[in-house]
C-alpha cells in the first residue's frame, strides 16, 4: 500500500502549507477547486493503483461541489484505492457503509454550500463598492481619445485617414463619429 497526497489552493501565490501530510509523494494543484478540470488531480487519478491511499487534507481541497467530490472517489474506489480525508477523519474504500456514504454527502453538501456563499458575498461586495462615489471599478479607461478623432472629422479627414493616422480600426471611427452626429 503507498500513501499518497493531493493537495490544492487556488491561486498561485497561496502556499499548501497549512495542509501537512508527512512525507509521501504529493500531488499539488494550484487552480480553483470548482470542476475536476486541473493537471495535478488528473496526474494523480491516473497514477494511483490497487490498494494505494490518497490522503488529502480536507474535504473542500479534493473537490468543491457534491457531484465531483462523489465521481473522484468513484474513480479511486474503482482503481482499489481509498481516500482519507484528514480534518473530517473520514476514510473511503469503496465498501463504505450507508452512515459513510451519508457523511460524505453531507460534508460535500457543505463544501458546496460554502462555495455559493462565498460567492454570493464576493458580488455583495463588488456591488456595493460599484455603489460607492469614489468606487475602485470604473471600467477600463478609454484607448481613444475622442476629442482627437472629433478634430480630425471636423478637419475634413478621412475616416480611412484617420483609422491610419490613430492605429485604430475604422469601425471605432465611425462609431464616434455617429455619436458627435
Amino acid at each position: 500500500m503507498t500513501k499518497i497526497g493531493y493537495t490544492r489552493v487556488s491561486t498561485t501565490d497561496q502556499t499548501t502549507d497549512r495542509q501537512e501530510l508527512g512525507d509521501i509523494h504529493i500531488f499539488e494543484d494550484k487552480a480553483s477547486g470548482k470542476n475536476t478540470d486541473r493537471p495535478a488531480l488528473k496526474e494523480m487519478l491516473a497514477y494511483i493503483r490497487d490498494g494505494d491511499e490518497i490522503v488529502v487534507f480536507s474535504i473542500d481541497r479534493l473537490a468543491r461541489n457534491l457531484r465531483d467530490l462523489e465521481d473522484i472517489i468513484i474513480e479511486v474506489n474503482s482503481k482499489g484505492a481509498s481516500v482519507t480525508f484528514l480534518t473530517e477523519r473520514l476514510t473511503f474504500s469503496g465498501s463504505d457503509d450507508a452512515m459513510s456514504t451519508l457523511m460524505l454527502q453531507m460534508m460535500g453538501s457543505f463544501a458546496q454550500f460554502e462555495r455559493s456563499m462565498i460567492h454570493k458575498r464576493q458580488a455583495e461586495g463588488i456591488a456595493l463598492a460599484k455603489a460607492k462615489v469614489v468606487s475602485p471599478y470604473k471600467g477600463r479607461k478609454p484607448s481613444i481619445d475622442r476629442s482627437v478623432i472629433t478634430d480630425m472629422i471636423n478637419a475634413g479627414s478621412s475616416v480611412t485617414a484617420i483609422a491610419r493616422s490613430l492605429s485604430i480600426s475604422r469601425q471605432s471611427v465611425y462609431r464616434i463619429k455617429d455619436e458627435v452626429a
